[in-house]
């Protein structure tokens, strides 16, 4: 589910980005006609993908959601990453989440994260 709406956002993307080179022909040549419907179509297609996007957005599982409304979340150090038992230790509740993990990837993340209900 989640790699088809991945597929359809890339392919109205890729649909965006030819309409965005053919617009300065168009201008060049003058044909408003033409202008007006690849600009409403451009439109539409803006549209579309603002709105599968903030569906994917919503459709985080519910661990991915559960994470992102903890109150305080940071990257994790390498000096940190060294010691992950120590800091484990120090902060009750802390949960880290690897980038290359599926819900690392799930949420976006760059780098190894940590979430927890109290600063850290």
């Amino acid at each position: 589910m989640k790699e088809q709406e991945k597929a359809e956002i890339k392919r109205l993307s890729d649909k965006l980005d030819a309409l965005n080179r053919k617009e300065p022909l168009l201008l060049e040549s003058g044909e408003s006609e033409k202008l007006g419907a690849l600009l409403k179509e451009k439109e539409t297609l803006v549209i579309e993908i603002e709105r599968l996007k903030n569906v994917r957005e919503q459709k985080l599982s519910k661990e991915a959601q559960q994470l992102q409304q903890l109150p305080f979340s940071r990257a994790i150090t390498k000096k940190e990453q060294a010691d992950m038992g120590a800091l484990k230790k120090s902060v009750r509740g802390l949960v880290v989440v690897h980038p290359m993990t599926a819900l690392g990837r799930e949420m976006g993340l760059t780098a190894m994260t940590g979430f927890a209900k109290k600063p850290f």
